[in-house]
């Protein structure tokens, strides 16, 4: 998923669709970002090939969002200096989710899945 156009749709996953259905605009917004963050990590620093396939599933239920993105390259952990111009991208979701991780791939697949998790509110 290395095309502008599956970006953009990455970006807009969690998207003004589903708010009304799943009740989810008070969260919209930091959902949006955190998956755009950790999208962006994935292509940039993940996917290798043009063929490579970055997976976004949306789970919600009463209580919760949970954004998970999975691809093909195990993780990394680096170190961010002050005056690195990248590199934020796992403290701004740690800034807005409520939770956030990674987990083994599925079985038999290779790579990573990231994760974060929002608590679902009442709309202000």
């Amino acid at each position: 998923m290395k095309v502008p156009h599956s970006i953009r749709g990455a970006r807009h996953a969690p998207s003004p669709h589903r708010p009304n259905r799943w009740e989810l605009a008070a969260i919209l917004d930091d959902a949006v970002l955190a998956t755009d963050e950790l999208f962006a990590d994935a292509v940039r620093h993940a996917s290798a090939d043009p063929a490579d396939t970055i997976a976004v599933v949306l789970e919600c239920s009463e209580r919760e969002l949970r954004v998970t993105l999975a691809d093909p390259t195990p993780p990394r952990p680096r170190t961010v200096g002050p005056g690195s111009e990248s590199g934020r991208g796992p403290a701004v979701v740690a800034a807005l989710a409520d939770d956030w991780g990674t987990d083994p791939p599925e079985p038999g697949a290779v790579g990573k899945k990231v994760w974060f998790s929002l608590a679902v509110r009442e709309p202000m």
